[in-house]
């Protein structure tokens, strides 16, 4: 971690909760100062803005999929590939929402890389809350800051 965003962390103010929620075996709140304790990852992202033109960015912070297999995705083992049914709903306090599946984030699947990111270019996050970054996204309208909620669900009714 840079000797900026130390020093950043241990300024005093509010920190933002993010809630886990949904078909888990372990639903959780968690902060971004808890999001620290997991393997962080970087990812240099280039984002095409319709309105602004090219953004870059370098982004830092666990995996989804790595925080979200320690909260037991509720998968049920008698269902063959079941995990590919369920689907994970991004939500923020500003009201922006994404949607991903499963199979998107599994490393036996999509395998993409998406961060719930806990700093952007060594600024923390602590007080906006993580945010969603999919480094794979040419647009980042699945960009997603200060997220409040991540609900992951199999138990939606199918389509008829």
């Amino acid at each position: 971690m840079s000797q900026s965003l130390a020093a950043a962390r241990t300024a005093a103010g509010p920190v933002a909760e993010l809630v886990l929620a949904g078909d888990l075996d372990r639903p959780a709140r968690m902060t971004v100062p808890d999001l620290l304790a997991w393997p962080q990852h970087e990812a240099e992202v280039s984002f095409e803005c319709a309105t602004s033109g090219i953004r870059h960015h370098r982004f830092t912070g666990p995996l989804l999929h790595d925080v979200l297999t320690a909260a037991g995705p509720a998968f049920d083992p008698a269902r063959r590939k079941d995990r590919l049914r369920f689907i994970i709903a991004v939500s923020s306090r500003d009201g922006h929402h994404a949607l991903l599946s499963w199979a998107e984030i599994d490393p036996d699947f999509g395998r993409a890389p998406v961060l719930l990111a806990v700093g952007i270019d060594d600024t923390p996050l602590d007080r906006e809350g993580p945010q969603l970054v999919l480094p794979q996204d040419r647009c980042g309208a699945r960009h997603i800051s200060g997220i409040d909620t991540i609900r992951v669900d199999g138990g939606y009714t199918p389509w008829a």
